[in-house]
């Protein structure tokens, strides 16, 4: 049975928790989800106007995408297309990487990763800590690189690997209707007014636009993508010149917004000196387009997401 999710505060962070109950000894996967609303308001020029983000490296595996890897692994897992034995490979540019191979590790798993070559070395430490292999595509051809380079893995091997292809799985978007959405309507009492967040998998976005479709039409939801196809920020796809994810459904966009790197770059600096949030560049992305959004508007309730921390990019000297 679940529980109904009631809210908590403390100081300027809104959670969505379970009503107590007898403590009882909970696994690690038990850890995904759930995590805190913060209060950025002060960032905004509009004093009717709300700014909340959601911290998603709160996840046992640092990021957002926690969510979908566990989903997508036990839907495959219910439906009898991921077995014991089986190993699991997908192409990631990190996060999701770091996903599965926790949760592989979790449950007995071996776990391959298609990484391009220039993906930061801590997103590839991370994963090796868990045990997962890398495997290394070009690095300019970037995401799409590493899909091709996987499909060629499994076509080769049909049988030995499970393919979670997270750009094309339902199940990657139905663990943020069923989550992420919900968190938020709870945690803001259902008085989100626009939600802001960058398309990469599309998963996010199109899992969380539909949840608050759903409970009120009037929401508008608001997709962050890099300003054109030399504008690199790690996590978001530049659609129009990149293999589109099959899960993506333009007609849900309500607005597109264009993010200079160097806007996300400075924002991802500027949370971690004014607001002690040491948070990664797509999420520096997201709350520059939030902040867009929230100075135009004369009242409102504007929810963004923060994808995952900064430890992951000081290699990169982001913060330098």
């Amino acid at each position: 049975m679940t529980l109904p999710l009631v809210l908590t505060r403390s100081e300027n962070i809104v959670w969505a928790v379970a009503p107590e109950q007898p403590y009882r000894p909970a696994s690690i996967l038990e850890q995904i989800g759930n995590t805190p609303l913060l209060d950025l308001s002060f960032l905004v020029d509009r004093p009717g106007v709300e700014l909340y983000a959601k911290a998603e490296w709160f996840n046992p595996g640092g990021s957002v995408k926690d969510r979908a890897a566990l989903r997508m692994i036990e839907d495959a897992e219910q439906t009898g297309r991921l077995t014991p034995g089986q190993t699991i490979i997908d192409a990631t540019s990190g996060n999701t990487g770091i996903g599965y191979a926790l949760i592989g590790a979790a449950k007995g798993y071996a776990v391959h990763l298609v990484m391009p070559a220039n993906v930061t070395v801590e997103r590839k430490a991370l994963a090796r800590a868990y045990g997962a292999q890398i495997i290394e595509s070009d690095p300019l051809e970037g995401s799409d690189g590493a899909i091709r380079l996987a499909r060629e893995i499994v076509a080769a091997q049909p049988g030995g690997y499970f393919y979670p292809d997270q750009y094309n799985n339902d199940s990657n978007w139905r663990a943020h209707y069923d989550t992420t959405g919900p968190e938020i309507l709870c945690q803001t009492n259902s008085r989100v007014t626009h939600f802001v967040a960058g398309l990469g998998t599309t998963g996010t976005f199109m899992g969380v636009g539909r949840r608050l479709k759903e409970t009120s039409p009037a929401i508008q939801l608001v997709a962050l993508q890099p300003a054109d196809e030399l504008q690199v920020i790690e996590g978001l796809k530049h659609l129009e010149s990149s293999l589109v994810p099959g899960i993506f459904d333009p007609s849900l966009v309500d607005r597109s917004l264009p993010i200079e790197a160097g806007d996300a770059w400075e924002m991802t600096r500027r949370l971690a000196r004014e607001a002690g949030l040491l948070v990664g560049f797509s999420a520096g992305a997201a709350v520059h387009g939030a902040l867009q959004v929230a100075n135009r508007l004369d009242s409102g309730v504007v929810v963004t997401l923060l994808p995952d921390g900064g430890a992951k990019y000081l290699s990169l000297g982001l913060f330098e």
